[in-house]
């Protein structure tokens, strides 16, 4: 019987270690399926690495990402470049405007190397500060009418 390649995660060198792999199998652009069996197989060994030793599962997924921004020292402009999303979009996500998208969860836990699940946790959006102004909400009326009514 040959040796496993892939073991359960024992010590952050090793966490590490298998951070880098797979963020590396993950660029691969034509995958084989041995590498996408070996990118399965490190994301559950990250994964259950990540519920064992994390220390903030109370944090809501803004709170988290401000948390590895300012570990990571890196800026929302430059993350949104990284992620490639539009700074706008990464102020409203960081103010709670609007939620994250699958994608953007996805990218943010290969980039931050943590679980996707950190992400995808249910929070609260906070509402518009203020309504739309009354000649917007009768512009908008108009157009409706004129949509429904064609002249």
């Amino acid at each position: 019987m040959e040796p496993l390649f892939y073991k359960v995660i024992k010590s952050l060198k090793q966490y590490k270690e298998y951070c880098i792999e797979l963020e590396d199998l993950v660029m691969v652009k034509r995958k084989t399926q041995q590498q996408q069996d070996v990118i399965d197989l490190l994301t559950l060994l990250i994964e259950k690495w990540d519920e064992e030793h994390t220390t903030f599962p109370e944090a809501d997924p803004v709170q988290l990402l401000a948390f590895l921004m300012k570990e990571n020292k890196i800026k929302a402009v430059d993350l949104a470049g990284e992620l490639g999303v539009g700074k706008s979009l990464l102020s409203d996500v960081l103010h709670y405007r609007r939620g994250f998208s699958r994608a953007v969860i996805r990218k943010l836990a290969i980039r931050f190397k943590v679980s996707q699940e950190l992400f995808n946790k249910p929070y609260e959006l906070i509402s518009p500060v203020s309504p739309p102004s009354k000649g917007a909400s009768e512009r908008n009326a108009k157009k409706r009418l004129r949509t429904l009514h064609p002249s």
